[in-house]
C-alpha cells in the first residue's frame, strides 16, 4: 500500500538527526505536511542512541569546528524556548581528569583560548578536586592522572525528553509521523522510490533522508547487493554499528541529595559519570566499545545491533564494566550495591567520528541523503544539526570545509574527533 500523496521528503529514523532534520525542514517549508518521518516507534524512538536518560552538552573539543558547533548548540539549549521552557538542560559544569602523557586536554584548552570567546576553564589541583563538591571525589582513584580542569559552562540534558519535545513540535508544525520498521529501500526508474516496512507498506517521497544510525548498513544492504556496490561504495566502508555498555543505579533520597552536587565527571578517556536525574538515577559510561559483526547471505560482513532487548547484557561484560568504574566513586560501591539496570547503547561510528551529512554519491541513488554517524558525541547538537542537513537536502551545502569532512570518504583523512570510542572488540567476545 502506498500513501495517496507523495511527500517531498521522507525521513527514515527519529533519533537526533531525524528529528532535528524534520523540525528544521518544517521551519523552512511552506508546506510542512509534505514532510514525513518514519520510525519503528512513537517519539522518542525506543532503540535510538538518542533516547536516553541524559547526555553530555559541552564545547570541550579538540576540533575547532565541533567546538564552534557546540557553542551554537549550547546557546540554543539555554535560550530556545522549546528547550528553555521545559528545563531539560542542566549546566552542572564538568570536571575533566587527564591521563599522564595525553595531550587531549591541552588541545581542547588551546581551542578555548583561540576561539574568540571567553575561556571558561580553570585548572584544579588533585587536592582541590578531592575537596570540592562536598568531598564526593575524595576517595577516587587518581593514580593515572596528571592534571585536572573544570569547565562550569558544560552540563547535560534530559535526552529522551528533549528528543520527544522536538518531535512533538515538528508534528505540531505539520510534519507527518508514521510508525513502521523500515526493511529495505525501493528503487524506481529515477532513484530511490521509497522504503518498504516489515508489514509490506511502502512510503514514497521525492527525496529520502536516512537518519537510521547504527541500523544504516543493515538497511542499505539489499540495495547495495542489487546494485553490486562493494568496497568504498558500500555503507559499511563509511560507518559501522558500535555499542557501549552503560549502568544505572537508583539512589535513595539521601544519596541523591549528596550526589546532586556532582558535575559531569570525566574520568580521563575511560568514560563519564553523570549527576543524578530528577528521579534519582545515577549513570556511568565507559569507552570499551564493541561491534556485532555478522556475515550476510550475500557473503558480506557488517556490524549490526543484535535483535534482542538492549538491557540483555552478557554477564562477562557486566563484570568488566563494574570493575572499570569502581575507582571513580569507591565509597559508592559498597558490597551490597546492585546495578538497577544495564543498557547496550548502539550508534553508527565513522573512522574519524565525523557524521555523514551528504547526498549519496552513487548516481542511481542521487535522491538519497545521509544524516548518520553520530559516533557517540553528536547528541548535543540536537537543537541545531538539522539546519545543516536541510542545507544539503536543499542543495545549498554548508561550505567547502564542512561538506568535505561530512561527505562520503574514499580514504581516512586525519586524527579522530572522538577516537577513544573506536571499537576493537566483538560483542561475542563477552
Amino acid at each position: 500500500m502506498e500513501p495517496s500523496t507523495e511527500p517531498e521528503v521522507l525521513i527514515i529514523g527519529a533519533g537526533v538527526f531525524g528529528i532535528s532534520t524534520a523540525y528544521h525542514l518544517a521551519k523552512r517549508s511552506s508546506n510542512p505536511s509534505s514532510i514525513t518521518m518514519l520510525d519503528r516507534a512513537p517519539p522518542p524512538s525506543g532503540d535510538a542512541a538518542s533516547t536516553d536518560i541524559n547526555k553530555i552538552v559541552r564545547a570541550d573539543y579538540s576540533s575547532p569546528l565541533y567546538m564552534e558547533l557546540a557553542f551554537e548548540a549550547i546557546e540554543a539549549w539555554q535560550n530556545d524556548p522549546l528547550f528553555a521552557n521545559a528545563g531539560v538542560y542542566h549546566q552542572s559544569g564538568w570536571i575533566a581528569m587527564n591521563e599522564r602523557g595525553s595531550d587531549l586536554a591541552e588541545r581542547i584548552r588551546h581551542n578555548f583560548k583561540t576561539s574568540g570567546r571567553p575561556d571558561p576553564t580553570r585548572d584544579m589541583t588533585e587536592e582541590e578536586v578531592r575537596q570540592s563538591w562536598g568531598g564526593i571525589l575524595k576517595d577516587a582513584k587518581m593514580d593515572a592522572f596528571e592534571s585536572y580542569y573544570f569547565n562550569p559552562s558544560a552540563g547535560w540534558a534530559d535526552a529522551g525528553s528533549a528528543v520527544k519535545i522536538m518531535a512533538e513540535e515538528a508534528i505540531r508544525l505539520g510534519v507527518q509521523y508514521k510508525v513502521g520498521e523500515a526493511r529495505r529501500l525501493v528503487l524506481g526508474d529515477h532513484g530511490v522510490k521509497g522504503v518498504q516496512t516489515s508489514t509490506g507498506e511502502i512510503y514514497t517521497a521525492k527525496k529520502i533522508v536516512l537518519a537510521t544510525g547504527a541500523w544504516t548498513s543493515q538497511l542499505m544492504l539489499p540495495t547495495e547487493d542489487e546494485l553490486e556496490m562493494t568496497g568504498k561504495a558500500s555503507m559499511e566502508s563509511q560507518l559501522t554499528a558500535a555499542g557501549i555498555c552503560v549502568a544505572h543505579f537508583q539512589l535513595s533520597p539521601q544519596e541523591q541529595s549528596l550526589y546532586d552536587q556532582l558535575p559531569v565527571y570525566v574520568y580521563g578517556e575511560e568514560g563519564e559519570t553523570f549527576p543524578p536525574t530528577a528521579s534519582g538515577l545515577l549513570k556511568f559510561t565507559n569507552t570499551a566499545s564493541f561491534k556485532n559483526t555478522i556475515q550476510t547471505e550475500s557473503g558480506r560482513t557488517i556490524s549490526v545491533p543484535p535483535p534482542k532487548n538492549q538491557r540483555d547484557v552478557p554477564e562477562a561484560l557486566r563484570r568488566e564494566f563494574l570493575d572499570s568504574i569502581r575507582g571513580r566513586l569507591p565509597q559508592f560501591f559498597t558490597p551490597d550495591r546492585q546495578v538497577d539496570y544495564y543498557r547496550l547503547c548502539w550508534d553508527a561510528i565513522t573512522p574519524e567520528q565525523h557524521p555523514l551529512i551528504t547526498q549519496h554519491p552513487y548516481p542511481q541513488l542521487s535522491n538519497l541523503y545521509l544524516a548518520v554517524g553520530g559516533s557517540f558525541h553528536c547528541w548535543k547538537f540536537l537543537p541545531t544539526i538539522g539546519h545543516y542537513v536541510v542545507n544539503v537536502v536543499h542543495g545549498v551545502g554548508n561550505g567547502a570545509d564542512r561538506d568535505k569532512i561530512w561527505g562520503w570518504k574514499k580514504e581516512q583523512q586525519g586524527r579522530g574527533v572522538h577516537d577513544s570510542l573506536i571499537p576493537d572488540r566483538e560483542l561475542r567476545d563477552y
